[in-house]
């Protein structure tokens, strides 16, 4: 698809106030992407469980003002104005605008808050660019008279993509796959789409709890992280390495290969901090007690044989990945072994959700 395609035609501005809210949630990758180009376009497609509670609300109110040639808005961050985060979304808004032309004749008033610790290895910015592009997408539909709920969608996730790479694998669920895959039919570098294959029934309703080994600030930035891939030794066989992963786990997703899927999960997660550690200048986002954790897993299921695995974002905190039908026995591994390296024993249950969803 051209991206011509996502500029709208015909804008009827007689909507002089709007207000929409929305609730978009995280994701988590199991094959991971690392590297990318501009704009937002991903060295490799990558495929991801979209969760469910670990989300982000998002209202924006929409007032009518004199066309400007920057979008004016204003931001509050779980209840108090927040600058600092105006940059980032300053940028999104610039690189969207020829997308969305009526955020030149709208003041927007933003008011977003986290269900989880913000900017701690759960894809905040993920939920975040998604929960504000769906409130853009629903005022469009309104100027547009647009009610092709499919292509919203895509655009919604396309807008996402230039606020936040991961951000275009939260609009829809349980599993999306990002970027051009020439066994994903409909993938593009553009938006993601939903898993267009029947899901093994192992598979479905898959819990991820989020253990938080550090809820703080991470040291480097995802932005800064995807930029050292540029000129990193082991690049384009990484590149070449997760497309023919996402090959082997589109199988194992269809099979119901639980221990194939557990291989290939933990190692594309220790694969992606492996990029961290080798690249210059190289980084360790990983804890003392992620290994712990990591140790605990694999003693746990040698002893039960459990389907429990886990993997990692670009954090310390460990999602911990298993089948509904485990979900007693390993609340009580989490609670006996993993919450003490928990900071403050802190974690949160999740499983795969469906996407965004209207307040």
């Amino acid at each position: 698809m051209n991206t011509a395609n996502f500029i709208p035609n015909i804008l009827e501005y007689s909507l002089e106030k709007a207000t929409y809210k929305w609730q978009t949630p995280s994701n988590i990758a199991l094959v991971k992407y690392w590297g990318k180009s501009d704009p937002q376009i991903p060295k490799n497609a990558s495929i991801s469980f979209t969760l469910n509670n670990c989300h982000t609300t998002t209202q924006i109110e929409f007032i009518k003002i004199e066309s400007t040639e920057i979008p004016l808005f204003e931001l509050f961050f779980e209840g108090k104005k927040k600058d600092d985060f105006k940059p980032k979304i300053a940028t999104f808004f610039d690189r969207i605008k020829k997308y969305c032309p009526y955020l030149l004749e709208y003041k927007m008033i933003i008011h977003s808050e986290n269900s989880f610790p913000h900017s701690s290895g759960i894809a905040s910015s993920a939920s975040g660019m998604s929960a504000i592009a769906m409130c853009l997408i629903h005022l469009e539909k309104e100027l547009t008279l647009n009610t092709d709920d499919a292509f919203l969608k895509q655009k919604a996730s396309f807008l996402s993509r230039l606020g936040s790479g991961s951000a275009s694998r939260s609009v829809e669920g349980p599993i999306v796959v990002w970027g051009k895959h020439p066994e994903i039919v409909g993938s593009s570098d553009l938006y993601g789409v939903k898993f267009p294959y029947p899901i093994a029934p192992i598979f479905q309703d898959f819990q991820d709890t989020i253990l938080l080994v550090d809820k703080g600030e991470k040291q480097v930035s995802s932005t800064v992280g995807h930029n050292l891939m540029i000129d990193h030794p082991y690049a384009e066989n990484r590149f070449k390495q997760a497309n023919e992963n996402l090959s082997i786990l589109s199988k194992i997703l269809q099979e119901g290969a639980i221990e194939e899927f557990i291989k290939l999960v933990e190692s594309e997660a220790l694969t992606l901090h492996a990029m961290m550690l080798t690249s210059q200048p190289y980084f360790i986002l990983m804890k003392p007690k992620t290994l712990e954790i990591i140790n605990e897993i694999w003693k746990y299921r040698s002893e039960t044989k459990s389907n429990v695995c886990f993997t990692l974002d670009a954090g310390a905190n460990v999602h911990l990945l298993y089948p509904k039908k485990e979900k007693e026995s390993i609340a009580v591994f989490i609670q006996e072994k993993l919450s003490q390296y928990c900071q403050n024993n802190q974690y949160i249950n999740d499983y795969s959700g469906l996407g965004s969803s209207k307040i």
